[in-house]
């Protein structure tokens, strides 16, 4: 905050016009005056500047403008100390709100500590240079040492572990084997590597997360747009009544003209809506920054406004309820095909083609058509020439269907292998349930909000991880479009969705409702489509995030009620002939600091659940 008066251009004239104003009650005189017409330069210069250039380029007067005419219509009846109070009182108005966006630009500070500025890049000649992280380009070679932080998003030349806590939340470190993919930010606790870079610096995860952050804070809420466009209304009317005020009290009431004029600016300065104006925008800008720092990516105030009305959430399975993080438990494919299938795998991002390409990874692919062409089928699997792997699902009326179709109903995920027409093999996997998934669960429907399952694996395997979580209702082999079916009809009963998934086959769904949410570890593609982006992989902190947006609402109510009626209040005060400025100016410019003291308190709201799973805890495998 100190920082921000000292290093800063309004900082510095808010000092200066403080010391000013300081002087102007401690000397006498003349020089008192002058003092204060100082401090009224100084307190209100940046907001006389900030009036014109809004007033010429929206041709609409804002409430600054209102402000500034107060000052100097104080000054012209020899009210100059009221005049420099008043702006001292709203200039320190000023100063809180840009501190609550300040707040929430460190969120974005903080995310991009996370990445290296520079990376040592390996030359042709074997050399080693560091070279600045924005002017990587795709193809070069980076040598990431054990302990350094990962530079840019590539490609690994060789097994290693990777803490990658900073993007999912997850302590212990994943293993990486060579030509997987890892990330910027991330953590290198294995062996060093060497690291092809296979995105520029504007294309990484983290910097999409930050980029997210930086467009949120330009995505105003619904009631921040409402009193946005009530404020030029009101403001013009402010400024018809004040003359009128002044005109009736001159002629109609025998009121000298000097205080005739003194009562208008009276008026002038309680009937503006600073407070109102106030009352939205720093509690959702703190909301913001708390949810980033957090590990909730809410994409403007909009979303975050919303969050609170969600009457039922859909979620997907894999990266959502579970890790993701499958492992093969058994196989029955020939060795003719195999090979086929772990290439057509390698094609793919999903965490169960991850783990069919990790199982085999030792497996030689010379002997394929790599130039074939890899199709892949949302939501169903992937196809390369006569050769087809998916869900079981997708293979409804092939051969020995039947007989391969019995290994779906065990406890595991199964995948389908298929050649022309005829079953030919099956693979199943098995993955784990997010013990903090439980517990989100439980907590939203505490909450009063229904959750339901909607997953493309078989009805066993949701049957089971529905047991396990405790969710409402679950839907089995559901394709993206059942998804969106599902989402359509809530809808279409007035109930206000959400859905939570991380896949490409989720981005649909996620754009569909009307709050979308998308895992942070997920594909670039649904964290585009959602609203909300659960950087850290945890459900407890969509929970805390839907908890905060109820706080935020609250706050903004609170303060629409408060800032309305002390205008009200003051302005009837004045109407009586009880208030004069410089009560005005205190109880107004006093009701604008208190409406954005109340917002940034969201600033300081802390998330007090115990997600986290205590080391060493098993969790549940399906």
């Amino acid at each position: 905050m100190f920082t921000y008066l000292r290093t800063t251009r309004p900082g510095q004239f808010l000092v200066i016009g403080i010391l000013f104003t300081i002087l102007g009650f401690v000397a006498g005189g003349i020089y008192s005056r002058l003092a204060f017409y100082a401090a009224i330069f100084f307190l209100g210069f940046f907001a006389a500047k900030q009036a014109m250039v809004e007033t010429v380029t929206s041709k609409s007067p804002n409430v600054d403008l209102l402000m500034i005419l107060a000052a100097l219509g104080a000054a012209v009846i020899n009210y100059e100390s009221e005049g420099a109070m008043l702006l001292l009182i709203f200039a320190g108005a000023e100063f809180l709100e840009n501190f609550a966006t300040d707040k929430s630009t460190n969120a974005i500070k903080e995310l991009m500590a996370h990445v290296p500025s520079v990376a040592q890049v390996l030359q042709a000649n074997g050399e080693v240079v560091e070279v600045p992280t924005e002017e990587l380009k795709i193809g070069d070679i980076a040598v990431v040492s054990k302990g350094a932080q990962i530079p840019i998003d590539g490609l690994i030349d060789r097994k290693t572990q990777i803490n990658e806590a900073a993007l999912t939340g997850e302590s212990l470190p994943v293993e990486k084997m060579e030509g997987d993919e890892v990330f910027a930010g991330t953590l290198n606790e294995g062996n060093a590597f060497h690291l092809t870079v296979n995105k520029t610096s504007d294309q990484t995860v983290f910097s999409n997360i930050i980029r997210m952050v930086e467009e949120a804070q330009s995505r105003p809420s619904k009631i921040s747009k409402f009193i946005d466009r009530f404020e030029k209304q009101y403001v013009i009317g402010v400024l018809i009544a004040v003359p009128l005020f002044i005109f009736a009290l001159y002629f109609f009431s025998n009121f000298a003209f000097e205080d005739a004029f003194y009562r208008g600016m009276v008026l002038l300065t309680v009937a503006s809506p600073c407070a109102l104006v106030a009352s939205a925008t720093p509690a959702t800008l703190s909301a913001i920054s708390n949810g980033a720092k957090n590990g909730v990516l809410v994409k403007g105030g909009a979303a975050m406004e919303a969050l609170a009305t969600m009457e039922i959430l859909y979620s997907d399975k894999t990266g959502t309820l579970t890790f993701g993080d499958f492992q093969v438990m058994e196989y029955q494919i020939p060795e003719s095909v195999l090979p086929e299938v772990v290439f057509m795998e390698q094609q793919s991002t999903h965490p169960i083609a991850r783990a069919i390409v990790q199982q085999f990874s030792d497996l030689k692919l010379d002997g394929i058509d790599q130039t074939e062409p890899v199709e892949e089928i949302p939501g169903s699997g992937l196809k390369k020439g006569a050769i087809k792997v998916g869900k079981p699902s997708a293979f409804d009326g092939f051969h020995d269907e039947h007989q391969y179709r019995s290994k779906t109903a065990e406890d595991h995920t199964t995948v389908l292998v298929a050649e022309g027409q005829n079953i030919v093999g099956y693979i199943a996997l098995s993955d784990q349930i997010r013990p903090e998934a439980i517990e989100a669960v439980d907590g939203f429907q505490e909450e009063g909000i229904q959750v339901q399952l909607l997953t493309g694996d078989n009805q066993a395997v949701a049957e089971k991880v529905a047991g396990e979580v405790g969710v409402d209702a679950f839907a089995a082999a559901c394709l993206p479009e059942d998804k969106i079916n599902f989402i359509l009809r809530s809808q279409e009963d007035g109930q206000v969705v959400g859905m939570v998934g991380d896949g490409i086959n989720d981005a649909p769904a996620l754009a569909t409702a009307d709050i979308g949410v998308a895992m942070g570890s997920g594909s670039s593609v649904a964290m585009e489509s959602a609203d909300v982006v659960i950087v850290k992989n945890d459900l407890m902190k969509l929970l805390y995030s839907y908890r905060l947006s109820h706080r935020l609402n609250t706050i903004i109510k609170q303060n629409v009620v408060f800032a309305v009626g002390v205008i009200v209040v003051l302005i009837v005060l004045n109407l009586l002939g009880y208030l004069d400025l410089p009560a005005g100016v205190v109880f107004h410019e006093g009701s604008t600091i208190l409406v954005i003291l109340n917002g940034l308190r969201l600033l300081r709201m802390e998330d007090k659940s115990a997600a986290a799973q205590p080391a060493g805890e098993k969790s549940v495998q399906i």
